[in-house]
């Protein structure tokens, strides 16, 4: 719904689209690895109750203001809620299960449950915007996220993890020394790294532009029907192929080709969109590409989560969630320049080149260490 909003709404260009995205991610870079150490020393649970509050307000805002600043800032607040949330919850089922081998099947399982349960929210909320406006219905939908994180505080317990008592500064620094020398130390992590920094540039850039695209090749359909069936689609192909990958997440080497393969379906998917020329074929490399996007995270999260510890695992994934930001940064002003210039064509052309370069790292460097 936001990016209908911002599109049609808004009517931002390519290039603030991207810029929105940007910001965003500045301000997830800054606060993420404070986020994760806190969620190491203080408290999982409540770093996710953090999170609803402020993306409930962001949320709110955003269906209540309209010119590009605003929007800017509303989703550099949406950005700053996801640094308390990325890695506590992975975190706090671990603790919780004590369990190494069922973690990768749980995590899988959540995964699943975020895309079918997508599926209701597309409906429910497009089915709002369509019946009210679409102001209405993200202003409910921030609402709705606030109520959330009260859920979590009265219905989950933290019962396996014990804050730092005392020195918790200190012992945040030697948790981040930790969680850092680790990373450095793994040519598999440094491997995931390097790639989520490509695919999540592009699939931030890509999000902001296909919206876009798809209305330029048909002007005269209505967003919100259209959108939000193609959501409802991805959502359902996502959660079929983690399905399939389920019985097979623990092995030492699925999360990895799980991996490969949605770079290589996300980088045909936007090709495809740069070469469609009408809306039939638009939709479906949007399908492609935007279905495949949100597995290589799926697979990424699993992946560096068989590689870390529980003492710093918040820490190492919120690390890792910052080269994601790092990626969309630098990617995202990479794409916004050229889209600027030469159009979405080429832009969405580099989106697919640069997850061709993410595989030829993966599969390099992604081997496990010796």
């Amino acid at each position: 719904m936001t990016s209908v909003y911002l599109v049609v709404d808004a009517r931002l260009p390519a290039s603030q689209l991207v810029l929105i995205g940007v910001a965003q991610a500045v301000a997830a870079l800054v606060f993420e690895v404070p986020a994760g150490v806190v969620a190491d020393t203080l408290s999982r649970k409540w770093s996710l109750v953090v999170s609803h509050v402020l993306m409930g307000i962001a949320m709110l805002a955003t269906g209540l203001v309209g010119d590009f600043g605003s929007l800017m800032a509303t989703q550099m607040l949406w950005g700053l809620s996801w640094t308390f949330a990325g890695g506590a919850d992975v975190a706090w089922i671990s603790d919780e299960l004590d369990d190494p081998a069922r973690v990768p099947v749980v995590l899988i399982r959540a995964e699943q449950a975020q895309l079918t349960g997508t599926v209701a929210g597309l409906a429910g909320i497009g089915g709002l915007a369509w019946l009210t406006e679409r102001s209405t219905a993200m202003v409910l939908a921030g609402a709705a996220m606030l109520l959330l994180g009260l859920y979590v505080v009265v219905g989950f317990r933290e019962r396996r993890f014990t804050p730092v008592p005392v020195r918790r500064w200190s012992a945040a620094w030697s948790i981040l020394a930790r969680g850092s020398r680790l990373v450095r130390g793994s040519r598999t992590l440094l491997a995931v790294f390097a790639a989520t920094f490509l695919v999540n540039g592009v699939a931030d850039a890509f999000g902001r532009l296909y919206p876009l695209r798809l209305v330029t090749l048909a002007p005269n359909v209505d967003p919100v029907v259209w959108f939000t069936g193609l959501g409802v689609l991805m959502c359902l192909a996502g959660a079929a192929a983690l399905r399939i990958a389920q019985p097979r997440i623990g092995g030492p080497h699925t999360a990895r080709r799980g991996y490969i393969v949605a770079c290589a379906v996300a980088a045909a998917g936007a090709v495809g969109l740069a070469l469609a020329y009408e809306a039939t074929s638009g939709s479906l490399a949007v399908l492609l590409a935007a279905g495949a996007l949100p597995l290589t995270r799926s697979f990424g999260t699993i992946w560096v989560n068989n590689q870390t510890v529980g003492a710093v695992r918040a820490t190492v994934h919120s690390l890792l969630a910052q080269a994601e930001y790092a990626g969309k940064i630098a990617c995202g002003l990479a794409v916004a320049a050229i889209a600027d210039l030469a159009g979405v064509f080429l832009a969405l052309t580099v989106c697919g080149t640069l997850l061709v370069i993410a595989i030829i790292i993966v599969q390099r460097f992604g081997t496990p260490d010796p």
